[in-house]
Order: C-alpha cells, then sequence, then structure tokens
C-alpha cells in the first residue's frame, strides 16, 4: 500500500541534522512502518527559484555524462535521481553492505510547510538564511536510522554511534596540476580550508585532524586523527548515545571541546565501556580504530576516491571537450605550460573526456560523504549471528557492530565546473594563509609595557621556522616572518594575550629604510595589567589582592 505522508504527520518527525543539501529527521512518533527511520528532504536555495514539481532537469550533457545508466537518467525528479544514483552508481562501488539506497515515499506540500515551520526552531540560523525547505518536492526518501541497531536489540541495551565525515585522504599529484598550486601536493585540502576558515573567523580554532592520518592504515596515526576530531569535532564528528546527539552539532559547526563537555561526554560512556577512571574516552577511540581497521572500509573509500586521478585543474579541460566551448582556464595558464600539457586533454576523444569527468563526480561525492559507525555490547553467551564484532584490545570487551556510508550525493555536472573558478582563487589566498615557505604575519595583541612585550615575545620565539620578531607598541601589532605555522603563532600569543588575532598574512617585502619614520614611544616598565600589588594590614592573618 502507498504511502503518503500529510500534514497531521509532520509532527512525529524531529529534527536530527543537514547537510548542503539535505535536511535530516528523525522518527518520534509510533507507527511500525516508521520506527528506526529518518527521512532525507531536500532544500532549496532561498535565493534560487524552486524546481517545478521537483523536477530532476538533467542537462542535455548530464544525460550524456550518465547514458551508461538508463534509470538515473530517465529519473523525472531530483528526489529519484539521488536515490538510483545511490542504487546504481555508489553501491557497487562501497559495497552493498554499508550502502542504503532507501525508498522514495510521497509527501504533500502541506507536510513538508508545516515540517518547515517546526523544525526551524532547531535549525543554525545561518542555515534557515540559506535555505529552506523544497515544498515543490513530491517525495522524500526514507532511510533506516543507521544511529541504532535494528528491532531485535537486547531490552535494556546501550547503543552508541559516530559520525564521521573523513574528507579526502590523499594528496593529489596529477601532473596537470599548475605550478602556482602545487601547495597541493603536500598540503591536504581539509588543512588548507582550516587556515582559511580561522582567518575569516568561521571557525574559533584550528583542528588538528589529518585526513591522511585517518587513512592511513596506521593504528597510532588513526587513533591521532581520531582524538583530534573528539578535541574539535566541527561538522566533522557527532556522537549519538541511542540516537540522541551527545557530542558535536547539529547543523552548524560544533567548536572545541570544552572540559565540561568532555567530562560529560567520558560519564556516558560509563555506562557502555571497562575502563578505569578518565580513561573510558580513551578506551572508546580504541574501538573506533579498531573497527576502522577490521571494517576495511575505508581502503574502499580511498579507492573511490582516487577515481580523480586528474585533479579538478585537469578534469576542467576535458569538460569543456564534452560542451565543445573554447576553454577559458587556458588561457589563463602560462603559455609554455599550456601548449605541453594541456594540448594533450584537448585531443582526448569524447568517451575518454565523459569518463574522466564521471570519475571526477563520483569521486567528489565520497570526498564529502560520511561514515556511521554503530556499536553494542556483545552480552556473554549470545551468538555471532547478530552481526560482525570487534573487540576493545585495553578491555577485551566484545561489541557488536555495523557500519554504513550516508550523504552519497550526486553532484550537478554544470554547477561543480562553475566551482573552478572560485577554488583557484581560493587556492591563492590559501596560499597567502601561510602555507608557502616564507611569510609575513602581522598580529594585533596588547603591548602597554616592557613586560607585555617581553611576555609576547618569548611566547613566540621559542617556535621553529621564525626568522625575525618585530613588535611595535605605537600600534599594537608582532610582525613575524619565517616559515612557522600561524596557527601555532597565534595559539602561543593567546596564552599570555588573549585577544591577540591575526590582522594579515603574506609574502615577505623588502622593505626599504625610511630615516623618517615615525619614533616609537617609549613604553612604561610594566602597567596595570601585569603588575600586582599586595596590601596588607597590620594584622599578620589579613592579606587582600587588588
Amino acid at each position: 500500500m502507498e504511502v503518503t505522508l500529510d500534514e497531521k504527520d509532520a509532527g512525529d518527525w524531529v529534527y536530527r541534522g543537514e547537510g548542503a543539501a539535505n535536511i535530516v529527521l528523525s522518527y518520534a512518533g509510533s507507527s511500525p512502518r516508521f520506527l528506526g527511520k529518518v527521512l532525507r528532504i531536500q532544500k532549496a536555495l532561498k535565493d534560487k527559484v524552486h524546481s517545478l514539481d521537483g523536477s530532476s532537469s538533467f542537462s542535455e550533457h548530464e544525460r550524456l555524462l550518465w547514458k551508461g545508466y538508463e534509470e538515473l537518467v530517465l529519473a523525472p525528479t531530483k528526489e529519484i535521481a539521488a536515490r538510483l544514483y545511490v542504487q546504481g552508481v555508489m553501491k557497487p562501488l562501497l559495497g552493498a553492505e554499508h550502502v542504503d539506497a532507501g525508498v522514495q515515499v510521497n509527501a504533500s506540500k502541506e507536510f513538508l510547510e508545516k515540517t518547515e515551520k517546526n523544525v526551524n526552531s532547531s535549525r543554525p540560523s545561518w542555515r534557515i538564511r540559506a535555505s529552506e525547505v523544497d515544498t515543490l518536492s513530491t517525495s522524500v526518501l526514507l532511510i533506516s536510522d543507521h544511529s541504532l541497531f535494528p528491532q531485535g536489540n537486547p531490552k535494556g541495551d546501550i547503543c552508541i554511534s559516530v559520525e564521521i565525515k573523513p574528507k579526502c585522504g590523499f594528496l593529489p599529484s596529477s601532473r596537470y596540476i599548475a605550478k602556482r598550486n602545487t601547495i597541493k601536493k603536500s598540503v591536504t585540502r581539509f588543512k588548507m580550508h582550516q587556515l582559511w576558515k580561522f582567518h575569516h573567523d568561521e571557525i574559533e580554532d584550528v583542528s588538528e585532524y589529518d585526513p591522511l592520518d585517518l587513512f592511513s592504515g596506521s593504528k597510532e596515526r588513526i587513533s591521532k586523527a581520531l582524538k583530534a576530531l573528539v578535541g574539535n569535532p566541527q561538522n566533522n564528528l557527532r556522537v549519538f548515545l541511542n540516537g540522541s546527539l551527545v557530542l558535536g552539532g547539529l547543523g552548524g559547526i560544533a567548536g572545541t571541546t570544552t572540559s565540561s563537555t568532555g567530562a560529560a561526554v567520558e560519564d556516558l560512556l560509563k555506562f557502555i565501556i571497562r575502563a578505569d577512571e578518565h580513561l573510558h574516552t580513551q578506551s572508546f577511540i580504541e574501538l573506533l580504530s579498531a573497527t576502522i581497521s577490521k571494517s576495511g572500509v575505508l581502503s574502499r573509500l580511498l579507492e573511490v576516491q582516487e577515481l580523480d586521478n586528474y585533479d579538478i585543474e585537469g578534469v576542467v579541460h576535458a569538460y569543456y571537450n564534452i560542451i565543445s566551448k573554447p576553454c577559458p582556464v587556458c588561457s589563463e595558464l602560462d603559455r609554455v605550460e599550456s601548449s605541453k600539457k594541456w594540448l594533450e586533454l584537448h585531443s582526448l576523444s569524447i568517451e575518454e573526456s565523459l569518463g574522466i569527468v564521471r570519475n571526477f563526480l563520483i569521486a567528489a561525492t565520497v570526498k564529502d560523504c560520511s561514515l556511521i559507525f554503530c556499536f553494542r555490547r556483545r552480552r556473554d553467551g549470545e551468538s555471532d549471528s547478530s552481526g560482525d564484532s570487534v573487540v576493545v584490545p585495553s578491555t577485551n570487551q566484545v561489541f557488536a557492530y555495523k557500519v554504513f556510508f550516508i550523504d552519497l550525493d550526486l553532484k550537478p555536472l554544470e554547477k561543480r565546473m562553475a566551482m573552478v573558478g572560485r577554488y583557484i582563487a581560493t587556492l591563492s589566498e590559501d596560499r597567502n594563509l601561510g602555507l608557502t615557505r616564507q611569510q609575513k604575519i602581522i598580529v594585533s595583541a596588547e603591548l602597554r609595557c616592557s613586560k607585555c612585550m617581553m611576555k609576547v615575545m618569548k611566547s613566540v620565539a621559542g617556535l621553529e621556522g621564525i626568522t625575525s620578531i618585530a613588535l611595535d607598541p605605537s600600534k599594537s601589532t608582532v610582525t613575524v616572518i619565517g616559515e612557522a605555522d600561524p596557527v601555532k603563532i597565534i595559539k602561543k600569543m593567546r596564552k599570555c594575550r588573549k585577544s591577540a588575532y591575526i590582522m594579515s598574512i603574506g609574502p615577505p617585502k623588502d622593505e626599504k629604510k625610511d630615516d623618517k619614520k615615525d619614533p616609537i614611544p617609549q613604553t612604561p616598565k610594566t602597567c596595570q595589567k601585569c603588575d600586582v600589588w599586595y596590601v596588607t594590614s597590620e594584622d599578620p592573618n589579613y592579606c587582600s589582592i587588588m
């Protein structure tokens, strides 16, 4: 019997989280049909016109690109196209046991409108400003809630799950990367984005997480990556207890894990993991690391990511072969360079070009997908028939687990190619955010007295790679030149000057000496902030600090 979600059903679905394209809702009602399920509802940008009747509107070139997947090309709506893409393209590549394509469920306009009103109180404000529920959609996607085990879970058992967004697990080595962008071959895109976000105040602190550690296959490096994610989840890690979020952000970016948050998670884990006091989080990281190694899901994910062996800088030329238009990127590149490398790309056949672009879009999907690891304790005497199991090395405790890929969204061809210009511009900015050899970093900080200056100097001077440090109390600036990481510089300075922030980062320039520069005013030996006065009375037992 076909089911249609109507206005009366909207109250049974609660906000779970969201990404760029979808809002995810979990079921809070009592219908057996929907217990243990989540809904994915399509979003629409507020400054864009909604597609009429949710039409997928595959372009002529997209139909050509995916011509080997007939059902996908003929999909009547973008919701159905999204499911068929997961079913026909991603499932064979990532493994049927780890991919859930879901089923399509009809949804009325009233259901979608009511749902939007219900969830807006839980959505991050910046998400609300950017997008809304696509009320012209005709269906939604119903998927199993992979943060829970299916029916049959022993009564009273606690289920804990972790959602990780691994990001790209390799450094590109394509010969088509332009000389000006060779930084990509030695610095992960994740780190470049972190520096950019930090510089633009989008995050409070730069994550120490390195995707290369997580994909390395080394137990030590995997544990290091997981500790970094737990310490600073942002939107790359979320932890659920019986389906309820306990660590990480809903639809936004969660900041650094505070001591109180960390203690709360530690307390929750006491009910699940046997470990000595204050070591439950460490044991949980061991559990997750052992599961990553045993399941082999990251190895499979990396194989699909590496289908992008041309990099976007090579793919864009293949794209212009497909649409039969002059390549504007070539005109921006060095003539000598383009006459050799890019010419061979533009000599490829249409079929070869289609294969390159198709692989690039598939790789783009898995570079931005998430993994959900779900665990429950295996009781003594319980059979292995309930699924895979893993042992925590330090405690010998056995857990049943399951792993699923989620957020396997189809990337639109034209939209992805339109990002090339912005992508290259961002890389230029990244090179000015501390990723070149020598750099000039100007930091604003309070320099009220000689003690202030000495504290700042000592905090920074111990870092490796610094060529020179110049303090200017008249402008309250500290100028550092060298190869040191700007993130480490600002972290050191904020320990003694909490208001310190980066004003600019760029290549050092040979500045001409100017004898007419304004003299730097004489700073006092101590300021009120650095100096501490003790006032005592004649009573030896009395003491106060001003």
